[in-house]
């Protein structure tokens, strides 16, 4: 499905409306509507066969008034710098909204890494360490993964940092294996940070969610975990879930009426998200259409895949029946399918809201790198969904206080946050 629009300006067009609703003086809109900094590198990899292969990369920094930046680093070969401008302007809110001390930032290389040895990738991001390391850092920009890479390479990225610093440092990068500096509890994080969301939404709008179905975009991380907590902790079903086949080069969604297993499906995943079709027909599984997932006829829509799904066209299949969407992804809804779901009263749980599980267990890896104590999954999932729930609460307060949709009122929160800051370090 092709994206709706561009992803920077539908960021801008956001916190512009919300900036109107907040009456923010033009001054302070013009900080915020741009990232403070921006970097743009090539990236020069020896590949496996002798030759060198030249790789764009970027590294936005969009706001540092609550602390260092944070955000994910994103391999895919359809990256831009309005993607990743738009991303980093995200992770600004999504820290705020969850009240973790920390601005945002987001990175990116234009490469499909499904197309690289194992070696050629471990050479691509210590090229890209090479090519940022005097710009990030513990105080200064917190990368992670994201679409496209892994915490194998997040690892290889504090090696590199580490050995050009001169110092072990593991701070420098979030995401990393277990062992290697990484936190338990991170690989579910943004799926479950989801799902303690809808539990929130769902007792505020009193939902049984033992009887509530889900359909889900996506088969990724965050969509698995999502799936595994919508089905275990909330006691629901989840009828389908869609994913793109690298083979086919289209998505499918695959389906299943008395719901699906998601531990099963992703026992037949690969490590970008494609489930073995043959594998999932034999199970009884069917395998729809790759839009199939937004029509289900379903209580909850989780869209975790990419930008701008949710748009003028598709909105207009979701069923009648839907009270929820949980935006388990970044920026699945465009403006324009925005102002429909308002009007049908459907109850937004936005992005940065929703999935911001990640980040916030990423901010607590840093937090145990910087004291070298690390805690148990138990004390990480109990944090998190304080965090989760806390945040939650905030943002409906504002909603029905200021009597404004819950995506504005998570923007409200956030950006006076960030407003505030600025005002106490004298920016403003």
């Amino acid at each position: 499905m092709a994206m709706a629009t561009n992803a920077f300006e539908m960021a801008q067009k956001q916190f512009d409306h919300v900036a109107d609703l907040l009456g923010l003086e033009p001054q302070v809109r013009e900080i915020l509507r741009w990232p403070l900094r921006e970097y743009h590198f090539r990236i020069p990899v020896r590949m496996d066969d002798g030759t060198i292969r030249v790789f764009q990369g970027y590294r936005v920094q969009h706001n540092d008034a609550r602390g260092p930046n944070k955000g994910g680093i994103r391999f895919h070969p359809a990256e831009t710098v309005d993607t990743v401008r738009a991303l980093a302007t995200w992770m600004t809110w999504k820290c705020a909204v969850v009240d973790l001390p920390l601005g945002g930032g987001k990175g990116g290389v234009i490469v499909d890494p499904a197309t690289l040895s194992t070696s050629e990738k471990e050479r691509l991001v210590r090229g890209y360490v090479q090519a940022i390391w005097k710009n990030i850092g513990p105080r200064e920009d917190v990368p992670a993964p994201d679409v496209g890479t892994t915490p194998q390479m997040m690892g290889w990225m504090m090696d590199e940092y580490s050995k050009l610093a001169g110092q072990y440092t593991p701070g420098v990068i979030t995401g990393k294996p277990v062992g290697g500096g990484g936190s338990l509890g991170r690989t579910e994080a943004t799926g479950f940070g989801v799902i303690y969301t809808v539990r929130e939404a769902m007792k505020h709008l009193k939902m049984d969610s033992s009887q509530c179905l889900a359909a889900i975009q996506g088969f990724g991380n965050v969509a698995q975990y999502a799936a595994i907590g919508f089905v275990e902790m909330l006691k629901g079903k989840v009828v389908c879930v869609s994913y793109w086949d690298r083979d086919d080069r289209c998505s499918y969604t695959v389906s299943k009426a008395d719901g699906i297993d998601p531990h099963f499906l992703m026992s037949i995943t690969d490590q970008y998200g494609s489930i073995d079709k043959a594998k999932a027909k034999a199970a009884g599984y069917a395998i729809e259409d790759g839009d199939a997932w937004i029509a289900k006829d379903v209580d909850v829509l989780i869209p975790a895949a990419l930008e701008g799904q949710i748009n003028a066209e598709t909105v207009n299949h979701i069923s009648s029946r839907v009270r929820i969407i949980a935006e388990g992804a970044n920026g699945p809804t465009t403006p324009e399918a925005d102002e429909l779901i308002k009007q049908r009263g459907i109850f937004m749980i936005p992005d940065f809201l929703c999935n911001a599980g990640g980040v916030t267990v990423s901010y607590f890896e840093s937090v145990q790198n910087d004291m070298n104590f690390y805690w148990s999954k138990e004390e990480v999932l109990q944090r998190l969904d304080e965090k989760m729930s806390v945040a939650f609460a905030a943002v409906l307060e504002m909603a029905e206080h200021e009597k404004v949709y819950m995506r504005d009122a998570a923007y409200m929160v956030a950006i006076n946050r960030v407003v505030k800051a600025m005002q106490l370090r004298g920016w403003i």
